[in-house]
């Protein structure tokens, strides 16, 4: 018997018995009849042969009208059938996509993975958080001993795996110029070229990139049109913008990126984040810096990893828990 034969036969016994006695037993059949021929990938209209052959040997007497409805339902089905198998196709095609992309996001993970310094007298606290699978953000440190932490947080202007390849390639140009971290403009400047000569005309990328001084408590920066961080002053319990200008990565080779200093005291906090987070999305539009800085003021005591966690679940309830774009959030803190 073939599994045409097979399938009729158990599609007979099935509706012989519902006809018989209309039991729980017979529908509870039926739905596992369903589930063996999208197993074996049965299309609907061969389950609309099976229906009218099974009909045949058990009511052979039907009317023709009737058996002129199955070849109505037929014709329906058929053109169904190309749909569903048009869709099986997409979801088989979907799911390949997903598992190539856990795989790149995993991949992701591991070249652009840094590790948060542990300094003396410097508390850090940093967290990234991808509103799709794949990072379009992203932050690096670089600990050189007792002279000085270097911190570069970037955002590509875009999404997905387009903004992923051009963070790599920012990650790795960053770890062939070691001999510029000590001048975050030059850094930039340097980025700057790389970007321009690399990346497609519509695509660019903002950037952020410092050198804290251990010995004097300076933080020496740069910016390539990256939103502005924030400087808590601990002595003033103020908020200060840590404001910066200068040019996109990737839109002019030439481009100038001047150097700004900023005196850190014992208490006082640099914020760097993503436009992920100031332009944190509500029903009501855009939440105002004000607002972001209220949500700080409230755990202002608290260790830097701390606040940046728990801003981080104030901001997602506050969209629902749906991220709308890629969240990014550092703070350095001076202890002593």
């Amino acid at each position: 018997m073939n599994k045409q034969e097979t399938l009729e036969a158990q599609y007979s016994k099935i509706l012989q018995e519902y006809i018989n006695n209309q039991s729980e037993q017979a529908l509870y059949a039926a739905q596992q009849f369903s589930r063996t021929a999208l197993e074996k990938k049965v299309p609907p209209e061969e389950v609309i042969n099976i229906q009218k052959s099974a009909m045949q040997q058990l009511m052979p007497d039907l009317s023709p009208e009737v058996w002129h409805s199955f070849d109505i339902l037929l014709e329906v089905m058929t053109a169904y059938g190309f749909a569903f198998r048009e869709h099986q196709s997409l979801l088989d095609t979907q799911k390949e996509l997903k598992n190539e992309m856990e795989i790149a996001s995993n991949v992701q993970d591991t070249l652009l993975g840094t590790s948060v310094p542990t300094v003396d007298g410097l508390e850090i606290g940093a967290l990234s958080v991808p509103a799709k699978q794949m990072n379009g953000d992203y932050y690096h440190f670089v600990h050189d001993g007792d002279h000085s932490v270097n911190v570069a947080i970037a955002d590509v202007i875009g999404k997905g795996i387009p903004a992923a390849l051009c963070m790599s390639m920012i990650k790795y140009a960053m770890d062939s110029l070691p001999e510029y971290r000590k001048d975050p403009s030059a850094v930039l400047e340097s980025l700057n070229r790389v970007v321009e000569q690399n990346i497609d005309d519509s695509m660019f990328i903002t950037m952020f990139y410092g050198m804290y001084e251990l010995r004097s408590n300076i933080l020496h920066f740069a910016s390539a049109g990256h939103e502005p961080g924030f400087f808590y002053r601990h002595k003033d319990k103020e908020f200060l913008d840590l404001e910066a200008r200068g040019l996109l990565l990737g839109v002019d080779k030439n481009a100038k990126y001047k150097r700004y200093e900023q005196a850190v005291e014992i208490g006082d906090m640099v914020i760097l984040m993503s436009d992920g987070v100031t332009e944190c999305r509500t029903d009501e539009g855009f939440i105002e810096r004000e607002t972001l800085i209220s949500y700080i003021n409230e755990y202002i005591e608290l260790p830097p990893q701390e606040i940046v966690n728990k801003i981080f679940r104030d901001l997602e309830r506050l969209q629902h828990f749906q991220l709308r774009d890629d969240f990014t959030i550092i703070i350095l803190k001076r202890t002593k």
